[in-house]
């Protein structure tokens, strides 16, 4: 009486399938070993996909049958795609059952494979499911191809959107409420280059973000936020961005700015967002001896902790923190604009976002020169690739890279052309901005340490030391820079000095009666 192995195999996407279903095949198989006076050893179940033999079940077969060799003698299942789909593997498998004394054996495709001829029908079972396999491959790369080309996004919804089906049965991602709200905030926060990416993803975490680092990372480089989707390289079809059906969660502009931090333009300040409460200035300075940035930390005392500024070099510079921040605070009060500026800001606001100033015109014909450059670079590409000067994979570098800085330049300047707000709009916007300003030493005081730090980030661009600070010397961002000198040059006793030319209006005469009288 021979002894037979039973292999029962379905696939994930086969589990529903009737015709495939493990209940049924093990009543065919069975009934087939009673029939046929085999005894039953063992019966495998297998979970797997049949494309390659690395099964978990399988290898635990293999392994039974080398340890008690001539103990079975068949292996069975229902069809030759139960035992494989891949006809290279499925061959060489069956030589190694034959090694071991085990004939594998389909119940209802029977082949007698000591006739040759029964190798081309084996052939024939084992090569159809392959194809039909690589066909329904295909038919899904075009079918998620053809998608992207119309604007949609197949699949899961990255982070900050959230899959969902039309009335009329169509697919499509929309924003995800708290989730998108966070990646908006976390691409503006990383265009500002103040703190480092894995910063902003950590506090982002903490605002209820549900992503993985490594997913985050991917997210703020995918094209899909601004609402471009790209189609990718296929044959002779070369990749492409398509605008998409969904709702983007940022502007063009943002998007090629994060790139652009992304890629290493970025100031020399980058630190964590989060630090201690009374050591805000952690990060920020540098150490005037060795040039290395303080670190900061809290030493137990007899009663207390005490704070302090350190370097972690040999060279041991160190300081109180109470001493540093009570000088900062008091180098913050020189920022704060006189009385007599706070007016003029507001108006010169006004008047410079009402008008198209000469800086946006320049701007604006400098990113169309740009643009015009990186058209003819292009086409003179195409030209050296004409007359054989290039080779092809030469040309698609220089494309590729004119594209992606033309994609750029255009969303920079639809974003200058934008349409803006109107007087009434922006007036209390300014005005609030303004009076914020004007309390910038008391807001720093009393606000929490994490918008501490990001007051800080915005006014300097590179690490300061500590005589820098009480020196006044210390290098601050233009804005606060031009606040600086407006407050002294308005207490100065000298009216219409040179400096002020560009900064303050200078003030004109009576004009007294009509006619003009001196």
């Amino acid at each position: 009486m021979k002894v037979a192995d039973l292999y029962i195999r379905v696939s994930t996407d086969e589990q529903a399938d009737k015709g495939y279903s493990q209940r049924d095949q093990e009543e065919r198989l069975q009934k087939y070993c009673h029939t046929n006076n085999i005894t039953v050893r063992n019966i495998i179940y297998e979970d797997h996909s049949a494309k390659t033999f690395n099964r978990p079940e399988w290898d635990r077969l293999l392994k039974l049958l080398r340890k008690n060799r001539n103990k079975s003698d068949l292996i069975l299942f229902t069809k030759w795609d139960r035992f494989s789909r891949n006809a290279p593997d499925a061959y060489n498998m069956i030589n190694t059952l034959r090694t071991l004394g085990v004939e594998p054996q389909a119940i209802e495709q029977p082949l007698d494979m000591t006739i040759p001829e029964n190798k081309m029908m084996l052939a024939i079972y084992l090569t159809a499911p392959e194809i039909e396999n690589d066909r329904r491959g295909l038919n899904t790369f075009y079918g998620l191809r053809r998608a992207r080309k119309e604007g949609r996004w197949p699949g899961l919804a990255p982070v900050g959107y959230i899959n969902r089906t039309a009335p009329d049965g169509k697919k499509y991602i929309a924003p995800d409420g708290k989730q998108a709200e966070i990646m908006q905030w976390a691409f503006k926060e990383i265009s500002k280059a103040k703190f480092s990416t894995e910063s902003i993803f950590n506090k982002a975490v903490e605002m209820g973000l549900r992503c993985r680092k490594n997913s985050f990372l991917i997210a703020i480089r995918n094209p899909i936020y601004c609402g471009k989707i790209r189609v990718n390289k296929f044959k002779d079809e070369e990749s492409y961005f398509v605008k998409g059906i969904h709702t983007p969660l940022i502007s063009e502009t943002l998007f090629y700015q994060v790139q652009d931090v992304l890629d290493g333009n970025v100031r020399e300040i980058k630190t964590r967002i989060l630090s201690q409460n009374l050591l805000p200035l952690k990060g920020f300075m540098g150490c005037p001896q060795c040039g290395r940035t303080l670190c900061a930390s809290a030493s137990k005392g007899r009663n207390n902790y005490y704070h302090y500024y350190h370097c972690s070099s040999k060279c041991g510079y160190r300081l109180k923190a109470e001493e540093v921040n009570a000088e900062f605070a008091a180098f913050l009060k020189l920022l704060v604009p006189n009385h007599k500026a706070i007016e003029l800001f507001r108006m010169v606001i006004l008047d410079t976002y009402a008008s198209d100033t000469a800086e946006n015109k320049e701007r604006k014909a400098a990113l169309a020169k740009e643009l015009t450059e990186e058209s003819n670079k292009l086409a003179r590409a195409r030209e050296l690739l004409l007359i054989g000067d290039i080779d092809g994979t030469d040309f698609k570098e220089i494309k590729s890279a004119c594209e992606k800085r033309i994609l750029a330049i255009e969303s920079h300047l639809t974003e200058l052309g934008k349409t803006k707000l109107s007087k009434n709009q922006l007036e209390p916007i300014v005005d609030n901005a303004v009076q914020t300003l004007a309390k910038l030493d008391e807001i720093y005081l009393k606000t929490d340490i994490e918008h501490k730090r990001r007051l800080i980030g915005s006014m300097f661009q590179k690490k300061f030391t500590f005589d820098e600070l009480k020196a006044r010397t210390a290098k601050i961002s233009q804005t606060f820079n031009c606040i600086f000198l407006i407050n002294n040059k308005l207490e100065s006793k000298k009216n219409r000095q040179k400096i002020l030319k560009n900064l303050l209006p200078s003030e004109g005469w009576n004009m007294g009666l009509e006619p003009t009288t001196s």
